[in-house]
């Protein structure tokens, strides 16, 4: 049997569809994760800098960015090693391939981003950001 959904609810079911879908259909696009793709973005702005600081600067838990960081190690896009003045810490750095293949992540993220908005007009992309901009500001409130 089906209930008649308010349409707050179906708001919020319309969100998290698009979440659930929005980075297994961009990794399968661009052929690499949201996440990564912002690590190597934020690795492209520096020559090098602590895994800790590129954490906060991304906002991700530990766990998480240590198993992105092995896999764009393993593919050979990031180098990581100890500071020499703290073994505690580690730095991370894009290597030459990692610098090279990041400017086609970001043609490949162009494209998938103007597939998702084609048919909206300049007008509808203005309020689409408006309002994105203000469910996030709600977010931080909560």
């Amino acid at each position: 049997m089906t209930t008649a959904h308010s349409s707050e609810e179906r708001i919020f079911e319309g969100m998290q569809a698009l979440n659930k879908g929005l980075s297994p259909k961009f990794e399968r696009c661009a052929g690499i994760t949201p996440t990564r793709l912002r690590l190597l973005q934020e690795l492209f702005q520096v020559d090098e800098i602590s895994q800790i600081n590129l954490q906060k600067g991304i906002d991700i838990d530990a766990a998480a960015i240590t198993r992105h960081l092995k896999g764009l190690e393993e593919a050979g896009a990031i180098s990581r090693r100890n500071n020499p003045s703290d073994n505690r810490v580690t730095l991370v750095s894009l290597t030459t391939l990692g610098r090279e293949k990041i400017a086609a992540y970001k043609e490949e993220k162009n494209r998938f981003i103007n597939s998702l908005l084609t048919g909206f007009s300049e007008q509808e992309r203005t309020q689409l950001m408006d309002m994105l901009d203000r469910l996030q500001h709600n977010i931080d409130l909560l």
